[in-house]
């Protein structure tokens, strides 16, 4: 059976775990296939809350097997931590997650680099979660990287010990800035004793066998589309491939096998840390937006920035990507909302563009088009018709501009909380 994807087509936090969740039970396997721990997927299983940073969504469904491919970048200490915070809810876990051994590993001196590198930008900074993704994503494309399947090779201390060097000579550069890397490293090598612990496979066969056996698998994407390194607002991107292309190279499967791709959308905008971002609103109604949705960081704690929905910026995330199936999540926090705005165009000095421009910050102001909100509680009866009437116009308004149907209407935060139009 071919691959389907699920991913991000705004900034992130569009709420691609739970839509994850619910689909689980159609697949086999679900893959996480780029990003590392600065991925945060907030899933609410029977009522409790559970944030994901590196193991895939479908771990809890049990007849999921779960696979970090080698295009994620792996902490251990918080691969560990993570595991340890679910395992209560997921005994099988050591049966059903595997890990490529091409993943490539973040060290403690990589935190390090990524500290003192934004700390040293002041007023330039890009928002970086100091998770360590950019500087193993560079050691990984500058062929220094240490993998997965390194920590059972004879010589990995040798390994560390040299790359660590490395990076202790690179972080000269910078201005000093306080790091316990004695501390973190003690945790770090403790924690590779329960990595070797876990299955280990050759991904990218792995996956070529469960594919020749007709099983369905699922890819999971992280962060979104517009902080893909290549088709995001660069600079302030992430360091891998968001898109539907970084399935290919963060799996190992060839691109003929990609069917349906499933692109998720926040029913308004959010982005974490600096960068352009044309329909934030810095008023009242950005505040009551970060507030009805509790939109604060699942990895960082930190408060989002939050605008309307922009339909330039997603009709452009569904082009890259090939979206077939489109769904809109917390469709619920614009309950109470007078009146509700989507941002349909950019001014660019005195043109009007419906296209990203190649520096977003030349965007001078958006063109919006508004209407009444519901102003109502939904019933989660699963009835696209017995909405009320102006959130289907509101649906309506995005299928037309975007030329594509809303295939998922996410309604609440519960697993059962989403309509599926047929």
């Amino acid at each position: 059976m071919p691959v389907d994807v699920i991913l991000g087509l705004q900034w992130g936090d569009e709420g691609k775990g739970k839509i994850v969740d619910f689909l689980a039970d159609q697949y086999e396997v679900v893959c996480r296939f780029q990003g590392g721990p600065n991925a945060g997927h907030t899933l609410y299983i029977n009522g409790t809350k559970y944030v994901l940073h590196t193991i895939p969504s479908g771990i809890f469904r049990t007849n999921v097997q779960n696979v970090i491919g080698n295009g994620v970048v792996i902490d251990p200490t918080t691969l560990v931590k993570e595991i340890d915070q679910i395992k209560h809810a997921v005994p099988d876990l050591h049966d059903r997650l595997l890990v490529s051994h091409k993943a490539h590993l973040i060290l403690p001196s990589h935190r390090w680099i990524d500290l003192a590198s934004e700390t040293s930008k002041g007023k330039e900074k890009i928002g970086s979660t100091l998770r360590g993704i950019g500087p193993c994503y560079m050691d990984k494309t500058g062929r220094n990287g240490l993998r997965v399947g390194d920590i059972e090779q004879a010589g990995f201390d040798q390994k560390y010990q040299v790359l660590k060097q490395k990076h202790l000579q690179f972080i000269r550069q910078f201005p000093e800035v306080e790091f316990n890397i004695e501390a973190d490293e003690e945790a770090w090598m403790n924690s590779l004793d329960n990595l070797r612990k876990l299955k280990k496979v050759n991904a990218e066969y792995w996956l070529a066998e469960m594919l020749a056996k007709g099983k369905n698998l699922l890819a999971e994407g992280a962060q979104g589309t517009m902080l893909d390194v290549d088709f995001g607002t660069y600079p302030f991107v992430t360091s891998s491939n968001t898109i539907t292309a970084g399935v290919c190279t963060g799996l190992g499967v060839p691109p003929n096998q990609i069917r349906k791709v499933i692109g998720i959308a926040k029913a308004y905008c959010t982005r974490v840390g600096s960068g352009p971002f044309p329909s934030e609103l810095l008023d009242a109604t950005g505040e009551r937006l970060r507030k009805e949705g509790k939109e604060f960081g699942a990895t960082t704690g930190r408060p989002r920035r939050c605008g309307w929905l922009d339909l330039v910026q997603l009709k452009y995330a569904i082009m890259v990507n090939g979206v077939t199936d489109l769904c809109i999540t917390k469709i619920d926090v614009l309950n109470n909302f007078e009146e509700i705005s989507l941002v349909d165009g950019y001014q660019v000095g005195n043109e009007l563009t419906h296209e990203i421009p190649f520096d977003l910050n030349s965007v001078t102001s958006t063109h919006t088009n508004s209407f009444k909100g519901w102003e109502t509680a939904l019933k989660h009866d699963n009835n696209f018709d017995s909405l009320p009437e102006s959130l289907i116009y509101y649906v309506q308004q995005i299928e037309k501009l975007c030329n594509l149907g809303v295939k998922y209407l996410s309604t609440g935060p519960g697993r059962e909380e989403l309509i599926v139009r047929e």
